[in-house]
């Protein structure tokens, strides 16, 4: 569980955006990011013992920095008001699939796969779908992966067949996206409740078979 202090400092850190306030509740930000981290540690922990792949994974290579990168973005607010951690083989800057957990009041959330791919990992993974469909398929229509997430995330997809593939293919739905990626809600009774390092990672134990076989495409 985390600590309602550390949900109501991302609530402040929202309508406070700036350095000012941010300099001025830094020990608030520190014991939050403690907290944060903690909380990373245990999932981690727990969820190696159901994916091998994260062996030597690191609870500090999981979690991002709190500040923005403003240079290229309209929204010039120096900080997220939100934390985050990415549970992948080598960390969260490497290109392969994981889990992921958003908190943020109100707009909390766990899920995985891998977002916002290059074009040869892209690729990678469209051939590993159009070759092996039927795994793929069974993967994203399992009983247990429905139960939880709705299906992938279909916001970021073509309108038309990528490059190289009909539109009579069995698998075009899946080929058109250009990322690959499942998530559902975590409420904010949730974020401080008992349950949620239990239900965390039931979360992502649904997600074990999708992760490895877009792991499968990228990595090996």
């Amino acid at each position: 569980m985390l600590q309602t202090s550390t949900i109501l400092f991302l609530k402040n850190l929202a309508a406070n955006n700036n350095k000012e306030w941010f300099d001025a509740n830094r020990k608030t930000y520190e014991t939050a990011k403690t907290d944060y981290l903690n909380f990373v540690t245990t999932v981690l922990t727990e969820l190696k013992k159901i994916d091998t792949s994260l062996e030597f994974l690191e609870p500090k290579k999981c979690v991002f920095r709190i500040n923005r990168d403003v240079r290229f973005s309209k929204n010039k607010d120096p900080y997220k008001n939100n934390m985050g951690a990415h549970f992948t083989m080598g960390g969260k800057q490497q290109p392969s699939a994981g889990y992921y957990f958003h908190c943020q009041p109100n707009e909390s959330f766990v899920g995985g796969g891998i977002w916002m791919l290059m074009a040869n990992e892209l690729k990678k993974i469209r051939q590993e779908v159009d070759y092996n469909y039927t795994e793929f398929k069974d993967i994203v229509f399992a009983t247990k992966f429905k139960k939880i997430y709705s299906g992938l995330d279909t916001s970021a997809k073509l309108s038309r067949p990528p490059k190289g593939y009909e539109e009579d293919n069995a698998a075009i739905e899946f080929l058109k996206l250009k990322s690959f990626t499942a998530t559902t809600p975590i409420s904010n009774e949730d974020l401080t409740s008992k349950g949620l390092i239990k239900k965390v990672i039931t979360h992502f134990e649904a997600l074990i078979p999708l992760i490895h076989f877009l792991n499968k495409a990228v990595i090996e």
